[in-house]
């Protein structure tokens, strides 16, 4: 059974690829060698120059349903974490198809926001998001204050914090948050949970758009070019670290991680108990040696109440049976233990299936 992405695939170009493992994962660090076929756990992206490829037709698809079952986990930007994140949770599970039938394929996409809506759509049936976001989904507000309350949404796990990080080019003059005025910022991608929380901010600082010079829409990938090259002075990120995009960008010029601190992140965090103070390690990033003061959401892992609870069991019992090797595949999972996976913020209420299995396994009282 094919869990059909009709909005979804053709919009990024994806073609879903049913056959056996193609290749080892590649941690985010060393990027995506174009030449290579995607890991196991991804699904296969066309390259921009080229056409969207579609899904395959109907009739490509097995007809018995003892066929193998394919849920799409949308994930984020090739350049940020979380599509290297998403690859690494499918890999897991997708070692145990033989037995359990079930095909896990992370598919890249804008982000948090468009991850849910894809969830809310029937167009993915896992996904990746930002606590908050997940919390302003549930609620109806935000981002989804038009579309409605999503009060199916539901956990499977939590994954590791993601600090709202502010890159400045060394030479912008900015050295906090109040220097961000009147400059060209990046606050993130329309659509992005990234946007969602960089719009929060400038709302909680008493700013506007009209606050800075600009406010160009870039993604991910295009951030450290657009900083190095003067294009812009500086953005903002929601990331779990170490993070290829400020990698690139502390490489390819003199940059620096701004501290988001000061009154109004206090009264920001107490107010929303989806965000927590954070830290960014120090000696991640060239000429960052000290660590930088944030705070920001987790990433968590979601899907919806409807969600089978054997394809849910199934995801948690691959993830969970090779957990060292998880936290060995992508560095930001470097530091996750099961009990935090299961207790750290969720942002959502947890799916009845995740819920009885980690009590089984005694993570939960």
């Amino acid at each position: 059974m094919l869990r059909r992405v009709p909005f979804l695939a053709p919009m990024l170009g994806l073609a879903l690829m049913l056959g056996p493992a193609a290749g080892p994962l590649r941690a985010q660090e060393t990027g995506q060698d174009q030449g290579a076929k995607p890991p196991e756990g991804a699904a296969a992206v066309s390259p921009a120059s080229q056409p969207p490829a579609s899904p395959a037709p109907a009739s490509e698809e097995p007809a018995s349903q003892s066929g193998p079952t394919v849920i799409l986990l949308g994930t984020g930007s090739l350049a940020g974490v979380y599509y290297p994140v998403g690859v690494a949770l499918c890999r897991l599970p997708n070692q145990h198809r033989p037995e359990t039938g079930l095909r896990c394929a992370a598919v890249p996409s804008e982000g948090s926001v468009a991850n849910i809506e894809a969830l809310r759509a029937g167009e993915a049936g896992l996904a990746l998001a930002q606590t908050d976001v997940a919390a302003e989904a549930i609620a109806g507000a935000g981002a989804f204050a038009q579309a409605g309350p999503m009060e199916d949404l539901r956990a499977v796990m939590s994954l590791y914090p993601e600090p709202l990080s502010v890159v400045a080019r060394a030479d912008a003059g900015i050295a906090s948050l109040t220097d961000l005025q009147g400059k060209r910022v990046a606050l993130g991608q329309q659509g992005s949970g990234q946007r969602a929380l960089a719009e929060t901010l400038v709302a909680a600082l008493g700013w506007s758009d009209a606050s800075f010079a600009e406010t160009p829409d870039l993604a991910p990938e295009d951030l450290a070019a657009a900083l190095c090259g003067g294009r812009i002075d500086a953005y903002m990120i929601a990331i779990g670290h170490p993070a290829l995009v400020i990698r690139e960008t502390t490489r390819g010029c003199d940059a620096r991680l701004v501290p988001a601190g000061g009154a109004a992140v206090d009264r920001l965090v107490a107010d929303t108990p989806a965000l927590v103070k954070a830290e960014i390690p120090g000696g991640v990033y060239r000429g960052n040696p000290d660590p930088t003061p944030s705070f920001g959401p987790g990433a968590t892992l979601l899907t919806r109440a409807e969600t089978p609870d054997p394809e849910v069991r199934d995801i948690i019992s691959g993830i969970l049976g090779d957990f060292d090797m998880l936290t060995g595949l992508v560095p930001v999972l470097a530091g996750l233990d099961r009990k935090a996976a299961v207790t750290g913020g969720l942002g959502a209420p947890l799916h009845p299936a995740a819920e009885a299995y980690y009590r089984e396994a005694g993570l939960l009282p």
